[in-house]
């Protein structure tokens, strides 16, 4: 343990630093920042405990910094600890550098987690935290970590916080450590002008163990960590008082702590003065970016410990695995993210199904068959038929962590921020399902799932108008053409940053489950609340052609020298086959293509592209979404029926017919657009 006074002179070369590098990219945060240099700085050099010679060792604490605002904070401590340079402090929020203005996840660099949304960040923790006790109750308490969440204010204040809250003390999570830096300052105002809410008496009414500290006191934060770390039965929240830009001066060498202006911009532009913080910091206004002796002796002391504990960790390890060959086979295999052989030729499909239907019947064998596969429900798992898969396992309780299931509650958005932080967290592939319409909820997650580059799963059931009675409240319409545009979004290694499926019938469900669990990206299963009848097969069976699917978009029907192309997903492209049988009575030759991705679709070679949607030959789209969705597909010169108003309450056979998806309106579409009306 260090000495006090180190400590602090430590956490002010934090301060320095962090308010150094918003003063030289002439942006940023540095008072926050400043105000939580204690907290951290006795959490890395006393409790986190990682393998400094291997960021991904596995079975390390983890840190999910929730305002991602606070980064200068988290890379200076960062580069205390030897992970980043005076130089990459340098070039903060610079192009080309590793120290973007919000944390972007870094593992090999100890950056856990992309922050910037606010609350985001505690919700990943606490998936962390429910990955590690899904983990342990397989493998053992050998592999036990600890999960520490840092929020601010503005975390508190998102509604996301209630979620967590709410499902945290719920499971008793107990690993689950959380920071709650409160100074009274957000952006643009005082806390208190606008919320005098008891944070720690609505933490305690969900059942977490609360602690009150000073924020800027060495011992108050030494004691509370370790009242929480010897917590067995709730999550713990410390609350530290801190102070807004902490050591913060003005040029004449007065206090301008505890100020609005230093949350968002440099101290200069504050009002206060960098140059004379820096000196009153104890550090060189003409060169800041230094290390102070004190810095460096406590962090190499503390990688001398961590190293200490990792040989112990892995000798710990190296027993279990050999008295345990076949378990630590499995934990190889998860922690890889290694599947195991399916049959999918083998699962027997009931036809003319609901695509929902179809998911269940195939989450019924992955349940039995991939055994670190979470999914999760927000109250909905016997109407989106993720109950295939519960059905099969059971949910997780509080001390009991042995089953696949989570049932979320009405979360949305917490839900999927949670499946965010177990595939942050490795060793389970987390997929979450309810109703399309919902995804609005979601979104926020969804996009920083894509941007992180995680393998979520989404399953979005009652796909269309179709939902039928419940009406225009529960019917998604713009939906679609939403997340598809994520494919078209790509991530920073050049991939389309999301794949996309609306699968057209229970064979192509099967062949989208597959492509889901094989994939790496977030992909996005859209499906039907209503039975669909099953595609003709082309040529070979229709199971071996659903696995087209994998192309993004194929033939189902064709003909010699076809009139037209007919161009759907999901529920349409039966529609299509309708329409195709009352024109080839007319003489009219269609071909008829499934596209339940365009992302994927536009990935294969130009010769497939052009092989399957031919140039010169009239096109036609149907979609039960926007007509913009099948835009690309079917260009300005063809027809697109699609839906662009809100729907109504009525059976789905009655809107189908009132809106016009049925054959008919397709065989006379598709007569008008050739001009043989």
């Amino acid at each position: 343990m260090a000495d006090n006074a180190k400590l602090t002179r430590a956490a002010d070369n934090i301060r320095v630093l962090a308010a150094s590098m918003v003063e030289k990219a002439k942006s940023g945060h540095p008072g926050g920042a400043m105000g939580g240099a204690d907290f951290i700085n006795v959490l890395y050099t006393e409790f986190l405990r990682y393998d400094p010679d291997d960021l991904r060792y596995p079975f390390r604490d983890r840190l999910f910094l929730d305002p991602g605002h606070m980064s200068p904070m988290l890379y200076s401590t960062l580069a205390l600890a030897g992970n980043y340079t005076m130089d990459d402090l340098k070039a903060f929020r610079q192009w080309g550098s590793c120290t973007p203005g919000h944390p972007e996840v870094d593992v090999l660099r100890g950056v856990e987690n992309t922050s910037g949304p606010l609350g985001q960040g505690h919700a990943m923790a606490l998936g962390a935290a429910i990955a590690e006790r899904f983990m342990v109750a397989r493998f053992g308490q050998w592999q036990a970590h600890k999960t520490y969440a840092y929020i601010s204010d503005g975390a508190v204040q998102e509604e996301i916080s209630q979620g967590v809250g709410r499902i945290a003390g719920h499971l008793g999570l107990s690993n689950l450590i959380m920071y709650y830096d409160s100074n009274n300052i957000q952006l643009s105002t005082k806390v208190d002008e606008v919320d005098t809410e008891d944070v720690g008496a609505k933490y305690k009414a969900w059942g977490w163990n609360v602690l009150h500290v000073d924020g800027q006191s060495v011992d108050e934060i030494r004691a509370a960590l370790r009242t929480a770390g010897a917590e067995t039965e709730r999550p713990t929240i410390i609350i530290g008082r801190t102070v807004m830009g902490k050591g913060a001066v003005a040029a004449d060498g007065t206090s301008y702590e505890n100020k609005v202006s230093t949350h968002g911009q440099p101290l200069s532009a504050a009002g206060a003065d960098i140059a004379a913080t820096v000196k009153h910091l104890g550090s060189d206004p003409e060169n800041p970016f230094t290390v102070f002796e004190e810095s460096k002796e406590i962090y190499a002391a503390r990688r001398e410990e961590l190293r200490a504990w990792v040989k112990a960790q892995k000798a710990v390890e190296a027993e279990w695995r050999s008295a345990n060959k076949e378990l630590a086979r499995k934990l190889d295999m998860f922690l890889a993210g290694e599947l195991p052989a399916i049959d999918y030729k083998s699962i027997e499909m009931k036809a003319d199904s609901a695509t929902r239907a179809a998911s269940a019947t195939v989450l019924g064998v992955l349940a039995e068959r991939v055994e670190n596969m979470i999914v999760a429900s927000a109250d909905l798992s016997n109407s989106d038929k993720t109950d295939g898969f519960l059905k099969k396992t059971k949910a997780f309780t509080k001390g009991d962590f042995s089953g696949k299931f989570f049932q979320a509650g009405v979360s949305e958005l917490t839900m999927a921020c949670i499946m965010n932080g177990m595939a942050l967290h490795g060793g389970v592939i987390p997929a979450c399902g309810t109703f399309f319409v919902f995804s609005d909820y979601m979104k926020p997650a969804v996009r920083l799932s894509a941007l992180m580059h995680l393998h979520v799963i989404y399953i979005w059931t009652h796909d269309s108008f179709r939902v039928g009675e419940d009406g225009p409240t529960h019917q998604p319409i713009e939906h679609e053409a939403q997340i598809r545009l994520m494919e078209h979004l790509r991530n920073h290694a050049g991939e389309r940053s999301m794949v996309v499926l609306r699968p057209a019938d229970g064979e192509e469900t099967i062949a989208a489950w597959r492509l889901a669990l094989e994939e790496k990206r977030p992909v996005a299963l859209i499906l039907s609340r209503q039975n669909i009848k099953n595609l003709p097969a082309l040529a070979a069976s229709r199971r071996e052609e659903a696995a087209q699917l994998a192309k993004g978009a194929y033939i189902v029907a064709d003909t010699a020298k076809p009139d037209v192309v007919m161009v759907a997903s999901g529920s349409e492209v039966a529609t299509l086959v309708e329409g195709a049988g009352l024109l080839a009575q007319e003489g009219i030759k269609a071909r008829i293509v499934s596209v339940p991705s365009e992302g994927l679709f536009r990935d294969q070679p130009q010769s497939y592209q052009e092989s399957v949607l031919p140039a010169g030959i009239a096109r036609y789209g149907m979609t039960s979404g926007l007509p913009v969705t099948l835009q690309g597909l079917v260009g300005e010169k063809g027809f697109i029926h699609g839906h662009d108003m809100f729907g109504f309450s009525a059976p789905y056979t009655v809107l189908d017919k009132e809106f016009g998806y049925n054959g008919e309106t397709v065989a006379a579409e598709v007569k008008k657009l050739l001009g043989r009306a």
